[in-house]
């Protein structure tokens, strides 16, 4: 899988880079769990709550092309670990916030720009160049595999340490948990050897090659539907629950149905990062949001029990977050991996810009409706256009060997 001289050490880098995102993701996706035991402490309400909670989607990937420029420059371990502290910072206060706008400070901003620094953007940016070119798509599926692993993990844990010991106690023991990952920014940061260098072609520099992305037509139609990969994540992630709820079903089963997306989503990272090597990642990504466009129809008409739940939470989780791999190998077709977590992680903001309207909207949906149907019609429509904007995608072939 990995053919190079140093295939221990790589294998150790991309399993590192897995365990960080299993932990930034993991605390990241099972917010949505905290919504209502916040708004039952806090009295803020639930539109108030999920404004706060959609600030986090978007600073997420605001901070996502910062992180990856400043590791590009200065490499990746002082950022990871930074992103590592902040994250935990954010957790450990949010307990003590009673309004809007605190919430908006620890779960919007400081949980949100920590999680972020320590992301795809950073390492996937740091594990590609260190890989050879066959490789990368297996080795940005088992990372973002990890991702998945996070919140299969994390989901139910936090939602039994919830019910066991409330959900202050749980936001702090989420902070040590968060610190415990710190060991492995240095495995990812370290160099591999000499024997495995990248040659880049001529540097003209990060501003060049941010201004030849942007004015990339197959770039911008990337960023077009990853956008609605974040408006569909961010709505599910944080109002399942309140879904759940409106249909008379157990905490349980959203917990649940978290966790299940989660596991699935490992089989769909990896099989994602399979077909990088074989197929062109535009006709990937097409399958994947056409998909989705059909299981939400299906959900739509199903009725509304535990088993539908846990079977649109597996058919859902199979293409999770498995379009990273295919939407990183497309930017690192079209602009190498020189800048790749700078011009990965813009791909990433407009995906976070669709996850800040997706959380927002979610709660303005059930404030002013009393249930998520418009929601869910605007999903559907997005996920068919997002799997068309992707087939004028300029993409050279699959080399195979």
């Amino acid at each position: 899988m990995f053919r190079s001289l140093n295939s221990s050490a790589l294998w150790a880098v991309t399993l590192s880079a897995a365990g960080i995102l299993m932990v930034s993701m993991g605390a990241r996706q099972s917010l949505g769990l905290f919504l209502a035991p916040l708004d039952a402490t806090t009295g803020l309400g639930i539109a108030s709550i999920s404004f706060a909670m959609a600030v986090g989607p978007f600073t997420w990937g605001a901070v996502q092309p910062i992180a990856g420029a400043v590791a590009d420059r200065f490499g990746p371990r002082r950022v990871l670990q930074g992103g590592l502290l902040l994250l935990a910072l954010g957790s450990a206060l949010t307990p003590f916030m009673h309004s809007t706008w605190g919430l908006v400070f620890t779960l919007g901003l400081l949980s949100a720009v920590g999680a972020g620094a320590g992301s795809f953007s950073v390492l996937i940016g740091a594990t590609s160049p260190r890989l050879p070119v066959a490789s990368r798509g297996t080795a940005s599926g088992i990372i973002n595999a990890g991702g998945s692993f996070g919140q299969f993990v994390f989901a139910p844990i936090l939602q039994k340490l919830i019910q066991a010991i409330g959900w202050m106690g749980s936001m702090w023991t989420l902070a040590v948990v968060v610190l415990a990952a710190l060991p492995l920014t240095r495995v990812v940061s370290q160099p591999v050897s000499a024997d495995h260098k990248v040659v880049h072609a001529a540097d003209k520099g990060l501003r060049h090659a941010i201004g030849e992305a942007l004015a990339d037509r197959s770039y911008l139609l990337l960023h077009a539907g990853f956008f609605t990969c974040g408006f569909h994540i961010a709505f599910l992630v944080t109002h399942l629950p309140g879904e759940v709820n409106l249909c008379g079903l157990p905490p349980s089963v959203a917990s649940w149905s978290l966790a299940i997306i989660g596991l699935a989503n490992i089989f769909g990272s990896l099989y994602a990062g399979a077909c990088v090597a074989r197929y062109r990642s535009k006709y990937v990504l097409f399958w994947m949001y056409g998909s989705r466009a059909v299981m939400i129809a299906l959900y739509l008409v199903a009725p509304r029990t535990d088993l539908t739940f846990y079977i649109f939470a597996a058919g859902l989780g199979f293409t999770w977050l498995a379009t990273v791999p295919p939407t990183a190998a497309i930017v690192g077709k079209l602009f190498g991996v020189r800048y790749l977590g700078t011009l990965f992680g813009l791909t990433l903001l407009s995906h976070q810009i669709g996850g800040f309207l997706g959380a927002w909207l979610g709660g303005l949906s059930i404030t002013r409706f009393g249930d998520y149907s418009w929601m869910w019609y605007a999903d559907m429509a997005l996920a068919s256009l997002a799997a068309l904007v992707n087939l004028p995608i300029r993409e050279a072939p699959v080399q195979r060997p």
